[in-house]
């Protein structure tokens, strides 16, 4: 690999097959399925397709809530797609997502099954689905929604940037690592300044701006992301401390956060989800792969 102070890009890029690092196996530069496999389907109308991710996590928080709410219509099975096996190329996923990124949901309550993908896309179409997580009035929902868009704009920095730099790539380089560093730190000021003054991201109420930003903002400071609290200097943002903590507090948030995740403590794992009472029922099928 070239030293990153003397490396001068080609003139014309080339994809080199197993150059670059933990994702290798995975990363290509085209899209499209890479073999047959056709996706689970379980008994209720939402079928969700996803990993404990940050991005994962948003939905499956967002129908645990649903559901402590009443809505028994957001009742789901959620499915765990090993991204690291390279999963999210067969052709069953890719006929739901084309861009072979989890989450994914297919909901099959209408005459047509409809694909939903883009964890905010989700969002919106379940907060309108069920009228919930999202004002109704014209401010509010603006508000909210900017909110919204802001994470989905910032988690590329945070995961794809300082995340991929920070962790994960083969070679530390210092210009990228500060680059990304920098950004994020200006991310979180932003929250914390505005969190001083609003009890979430939209003012008093809980939406889907806070179920999107918490994964990664809130992961972040309480010291669940990449393990670079120290180096980020999380401590600083004790708005956004605040904020997390109160989230975190959540019983659906709790439930959320363990749903499709197969990695860490047995005790936070939930590998696949097809009823409420499997959280009752964790038994060793549900925590650990089938042989």
């Amino acid at each position: 690999m070239s030293d990153a102070s003397t490396y001068t890009p080609p003139a014309i890029w080339s994809w080199k097959p197993g150059h670059g690092g933990r994702f290798a196996n995975i990363n290509r530069p085209v899209s499209g399925a890479t073999h047959d496999k056709p996706l689970p389907v379980g008994r209720h109308p939402l079928q969700l397709y996803s990993l404990a991710t940050p991005n994962g996590v948003k939905v499956t928080v967002m129908l645990e809530e649903l559901l402590a709410l009443g809505h028994a219509g957001a009742e789901y099975d959620a499915w765990l797609v090993p991204i690291n096996e390279g999963a999210q190329f067969g052709s069953g996923f890719v006929e739901v997502n084309p861009n072979s990124k989890i989450p994914a949901l297919m909901d099959h309550s209408g005459p047509q099954p409809q694909r939903v993908f883009e964890s905010g896309a989700i969002l919106i179409y379940l907060a309108e689905k069920f009228g919930a997580f999202l004002p109704t009035e014209a401010a509010q929902r603006a508000e909210c929604l900017s909110w919204l868009f802001w994470q989905m704009g910032s988690a590329p920095f945070l995961g794809g940037g300082f995340g991929h730099f920070y962790a994960y790539a083969p070679t530390k380089i210092e210009y990228a690592i500060d680059r990304y560093a920098m950004e994020v730190k200006r991310q979180l000021d932003v929250l914390n300044r505005h969190l001083a003054e609003h009890r979430y991201l939209a003012g008093d109420d809980y939406t889907i701006a806070d179920i999107a930003t918490w994964p990664w903002y809130g992961a972040l400071v309480k010291g669940l992301l990449y393990e670079a609290g120290v180096f980020l200097q999380v401590q600083e943002y004790t708005e956004v401390i605040r904020w997390a903590d109160e989230i975190a507090r959540r019983p659906a948030v709790q439930r959320g956060r363990m749903v499709n995740r197969a990695t860490g403590p047995l005790a936070s794992q939930l590998r696949e989800r097809h009823e409420a009472s499997d959280f009752d029922t964790r038994t060793q099928d549900k925590l650990t792969p089938a042989a």
